[in-house]
């Protein structure tokens, strides 16, 4: 039995269903993640599991505790990293962390050692009696993260930790959560609708589309649900059809297709099979002046599960696939 333990989790906002029937289980110390876009349904779950917000049917258990009947122990038990800040602050960053301390009834002995820990792991040590108000975003967040695991949950909730910081203060907070997840096992449900953020972090993520979980694995088995790689070649406008003819009877090629000298083609092995193309193109007697191989990403499945592709291709098949090849390579 998981940590945490969702079983038919719905809420409705009257004619509006934002989380539909959602069952899910998380393994404890597991980093995971619910990626989705805007509107999704992530902050609506973690509301609910963080008892801030009652379910319309279904229910959740948090450490063994439910969150409808035993909503003051799960709050025991979990802490919370809000998208916007809720620190306060007059007091300095000791003072934020003592006085959530004090709220918790962890005891002065214990309560000064764990604070000294956290600010050292956070790297706030040496900005520990400055005023919260004079601390950077990055700061910011990276207190209220010492913040949520003053008491030593069980879960850590983090909704959206990295919105709106930049990408260098994005990647500092993100090796601080994968070290705090490393150093206390503490469980973390990560809410992002940053690729690279979910890519990099977690464990196993849940897709979330219109209150849905759509998919369910390792960002690594996401990817490879995918198959084949985009190729595009920069070719002689006068020699790309002795080279189409070539390429389209091998069986490692899945799509073909041919602009102005550009071709793009999706195949499967690129690294065992480009050197094939080189070959194809030597005997051909085609000059490739420019190659560029694209593995497939989180973003081009999420695309394909969430975005406008995945609708496109209940029409025109052909058409969604261009689009995602375009979007690879403007990247």
């Amino acid at each position: 039995m998981g940590v945490i333990e969702i079983r038919g989790l719905t809420k409705k906002f009257d004619e509006l269903v934002a989380v539909d029937n959602v069952n899910l289980s998380v393994e404890k110390g597991e980093l995971f993640g619910l990626l989705g876009p805007n509107g999704a349904g992530k902050t609506t779950i973690i509301n609910m599991l963080t008892t801030l917000l009652k379910p319309t049917s279904g229910t959740a258990e948090i450490a063994g505790y439910n969150i409808g009947k035993d909503s003051a122990s799960v709050r025991r038990n979990i802490g919370i990293v809000f998208q916007d800040t809720s620190l306060d602050l007059g007091l300095t960053g000791m003072e934020n962390l003592e006085f959530h301390a004090m709220m918790y009834d962890i005891k002065p002995a214990d309560r000064k050692r764990r604070i000294d820990e956290l600010l050292t792991v956070v790297g706030l040590s040496d900005r520990a009696g400055t005023l919260v108000e004079y601390y950077s975003g990055g700061m910011k967040r990276r207190l209220e993260i010492a913040r949520g695991l003053i008491h030593r949950p069980e879960v850590l909730f983090l909704d959206e930790p990295t919105l709106g910081l930049d990408a260098q203060t994005r990647r500092k907070i993100w090796d601080y959560i994968k070290e705090l997840n490393d150093e206390f096992s503490t469980t973390i449900i990560l809410t992002t609708h940053y690729m690279e953020e979910a890519d990099y972090l977690c464990d196993r993520i849940a897709v979330i589309d219109n209150g849905n979980i759509v998919a369910l694995d390792t960002p690594e088995n996401l990817k490879n649900r995918l198959e084949g790689e985009t190729v595009l070649l920069d070719v002689d406008t006068e020699t790309t059809g002795t080279i189409i003819a070539a390429l389209e009877e091998k069986s490692w090629v899945r799509d073909l297709e041919c602009e102005n000298g550009s071709i793009s083609l999706t195949i499967t092995d690129g690294n065992v099979n480009i050197p094939e193309i080189f070959r194809l193109a030597h005997l051909a007697g085609v000059d490739i002046n420019s190659v560029s191989l694209h593995k497939p990403s989180l973003e081009d499945v999420f695309i394909q599960l969430t975005g406008t592709s995945i609708r496109e291709e209940s029409g025109d098949r052909k058409s969604a696939m261009r689009e995602r090849r375009r979007r690879r390579m403007m990247r």
